[in-house]
């Protein structure tokens, strides 16, 4: 619709400008006969006779006085010549910038134009090229039947004609911004409807594990009770109750979402140190060859929410031990964390099949994945808690296919210890 109304408003601008420029076409050509009657000296004749004729009169005593008063009254009233000198060329009726050339393109007379660009010789020369490439000129004759001088009227364009020139881009810019803005809007809207979408997911799957967990609970203390003098029953049920613990953070994670969360200054290496423990001791080993390396090296405080920032840290490291699956030899997974100009830098790197590079700019977004059974919410999660809750940066630092992927954080320092 905006675009139809655009090209619309542009065409009918045409057609303004189009008309106008006839217009003063028909406005210059005007002018131009007014000069060239006013010039022919017939025109200048019967003014000339009727002073004379007033002359010769006061030379009479017999002629009444009234009636040279009478005749010097009708020769001041002026004849038509003056009234077109008067109301046509003197009177500045046509805002249309012209000049009066000879025929050595000499400038006799101009009107609606600067008067530098007349004096200045350069810009003169400019002036006349200008205005012999804009339209076709006026020609007129002066002087009388034994001697006629050709004149020429050059005209350029009105105000008026190059405002309307400039019209459409302005529309079109115009245009443009609403559009800008129609998008910016829509994108807007989709973002926040796929936000509220998967916030009401994350809730509703913290709500509906709460009451499996708290059952759980009361389970593996009936199971401790009853098994008590047992080393190898006690022995899993402490290991079940801290999975369950763990699914009962999991939920509190979920529950999380969509709210504002509580920043504490904190020690960001033990909370890194905690993410690789559990990652290491909880996910399945997937080749003895495969080695988990860790160097963390960061000694500072930040501004975090722990629970959230170990799930983030958890589904990157969680992401590279899956691209590890096809590794048989010399791979191994890196965490790493450094403080570097005011910022806490952390690295998770493997060894694994890497990420194509078409793949590279949506693998943040909600719903992709390269997994045959992934939901595609992991990374899109990270990027959110990462980003909009600790106002940190996450993005993929290096990817080679068959060489594997480095996942940058960046946190900023509150104080280095």
């Amino acid at each position: 619709m905006l675009i139809t109304l655009g090209i619309g408003s542009v065409i009918y601008n045409q057609y303004l400008v189009t008309k106008i420029i006839e217009q003063e076409r028909a406005s210059v050509e005007l002018w131009t006969k007014a000069i060239e009657f006013t010039s022919q000296p017939v025109n200048e004749q019967p003014g000339a006779m009727l002073l004379e004729a007033i002359s010769m009169l006061k030379q009479i005593d017999d002629v009444p006085d009234s009636l040279i008063a009478l005749l010097e009254e009708a020769e001041s009233a002026g004849s038509s010549t003056d009234f077109v000198r008067e109301e046509i060329i003197i009177q500045d009726r046509f805002k249309i910038p012209t000049l009066v050339l000879d025929e050595s393109d000499f400038i006799m007379a101009y009107k609606n134009i600067d008067t530098v660009r007349v004096e200045n010789e350069a810009y003169r020369d400019e002036l006349i090229r200008e205005f012999k490439s804009l339209n076709e000129p006026f020609k007129f004759s002066i002087g009388d039947e034994y001697r006629q001088l050709d004149q020429f009227v050059y005209y350029g364009e009105s105000p008026t004609v190059q405002m309307l020139r400039y019209f459409p881009y302005i529309q079109i810019l115009l245009l443009g911004l609403l559009l800008g803005i129609g998008y910016t809007t829509y994108r807007s809207i989709t973002r926040s409807e796929q936000s509220n979408l998967w916030v009401g997911m994350a809730k509703e799957a913290a709500h509906q594990l709460g009451t499996p967990i708290s059952s759980l609970y009361g389970w593996l203390q009936l199971l401790k009770d009853e098994y008590r003098y047992e080393d190898t029953a006690v022995n899993i049920a402490n290991e079940i109750e801290k999975d369950v613990q763990r699914l009962r953070g999991v939920a509190e994670r979920f529950g999380k979402i969509g709210s504002e969360p509580e920043l504490q200054k904190m020690e960001i290496q033990p909370i890194l140190d905690q993410v690789a423990a559990y990652m290491e001791r909880r996910l399945p080993r997937l080749s003895n060859s495969i080695e988990v390396r860790k160097d963390l090296k960061a000694r500072a405080l930040v501004k975090i929410n722990p629970e959230l920032f170990q799930w983030a840290i958890e589904n990157l490291v969680k992401n590279a031990m899956d691209s590890m699956k096809e590794k048989e030899t010399g791979g191994y997974i890196s965490i790493s964390s450094k403080v570097q100009e005011g910022e806490v830098i952390i690295d998770i790197e493997d060894t694994g099949r890497g990420i194509e590079i078409k793949n590279v700019k949506n693998i943040f977004k909600p719903g992709f994945s390269t997994k045959k059974r992934g939901w595609g919410l992991g990374l899109s999660l990270t990027k959110r808690i990462i980003e909009e809750y600790h106002k940190g940066s996450i993005f993929v630092l290096r990817s080679e296919l068959d060489e594997g992927t480095t996942m940058r954080v960046t946190m900023e320092v509150k104080e280095e210890e």
